[in-house]
């Protein structure tokens, strides 16, 4: 058809479907629900009030008398999901405390059952590099990460995790063989029952830089790269995630999220296994420091960004943003 003017047009107006919000609202495509939404929370031994942290406005390590405020703040705004990261008071060269029945993200996990049943889903992030003298997140022998003896280790932080009542142990110190290791230890110890959401592909990022200052857990020597990912390889990241089901991988994480839609796209088209995108801190920081500086309007940019995580393909999403998202889903 011809328009007034002459010009070829089709005839398609897509704008038909922009008129009005309820006419946008009607059509809209992908959803984010306060259901796909998992809270990060850092737990501190020994601290007594909470510490703000300074890269990451308005994230605070918690003393473990607060934990149960804090989970009830987030189920209140209906986020039902938690990965709890512990900072222990003291480190070894072994991250003995990772596995101590008494350690602090034990305590953490049986502080949440015990106020909250069921209502909320556990996740644990079973890795050492907050609880080693020196960083990593494995066994230091002779200067160089240990693979096979790390790995032993992550199943006996997994299996003390689930005796404390963990739901979902997240391992995330990028060991070949991990999730094969810790589904062998939590089977023989009888947590045949607790699932395993891997970090299957983990790149050794920048964006993890505020974590690190949130965690205490910058490396001592060195650097991550001989076991965390290079962003540039996407076949060896479907790789890891091919290996991580093989092993028995219940779940997969990928990290960072933004910078990796098209992984998260390929991911979701390979398997059918659930698939969580964890939106760093640097992400997070990004968007504050903007937003702080009234350069970018922080919910907007928020919203935009996790709407376009879920619409690469991503079932659910580690966020520093999920209170903020969950009021904003609220409104």
């Amino acid at each position: 058809m011809k328009t007034k003017k002459g010009s070829d047009f089709s005839g398609v107006r897509l704008r038909r479907l922009r008129k009005t919000a309820a006419i946008r609202d009607l059509f809209q495509e992908t959803h984010v629900s306060v259901k796909d939404l998992i809270a990060p929370i850092f737990v501190e031994e020994g601290l007594k009030k909470p510490q703000e942290i300074g890269s990451m406005p308005d994230i605070r390590r918690l003393p473990l008398s607060d934990l149960a405020g804090e989970i009830e703040e987030l189920s209140d705004l209906g986020v039902k999901s938690a990965i709890l990261f512990g900072l222990p008071a003291e480190k070894d060269g072994k991250g003995s405390a990772a596995f101590d029945d008494r350690g602090i993200v034990q305590k953490s996990v049986e502080t949440v059952r015990k106020h909250f049943g069921e209502k909320i889903a556990i996740i644990t992030d079973v890795c050492l590099c907050q609880y080693t003298s020196h960083g990593h997140c494995g066994i230091v022998v002779n200067g160089k990460i240990d693979n096979d003896s790390s790995a032993a280790t992550l199943g006996r932080v997994a299996v003390s995790q689930a005796r404390a009542g963990a739901d979902i142990v997240a391992p995330s110190a990028m060991m070949d063989g991990q999730v094969q290791a810790i589904r062998s230890a939590l089977d023989d110890a009888g947590f045949s029952d607790t699932a395993i959401m891997s970090y299957s592909s983990k790149q050794a990022s920048p964006l993890f830089a505020p974590f690190r200052d949130a965690a205490h857990s910058t490396p001592e020597f060195g650097d991550r790269r001989t076991y965390q990912m290079p962003f540039t390889n996407t076949r060896e990241s479907m790789r890891e995630i091919e290996s991580d089901i093989a092993e028995g991988a219940d779940a997969i994480i990928i990290k960072p999220a933004i910078p990796n839609l098209d992984l998260i796209y390929q991911a979701s088209r390979a398997t059918n296994l659930p698939i969580c995108a964890y939106s760093v801190s640097g992400e997070y920081a990004l968007v504050k420091a903007a937003a702080l500086e009234g350069w970018v309007e922080e919910d907007a940019v928020m919203a935009e960004f996790l709407t376009g995580i879920k619409r690469a393909g991503a079932d659910m999403m580690i966020t520093y943003h999920a209170k903020r998202m969950a009021r904003l889903l609220s409104e």
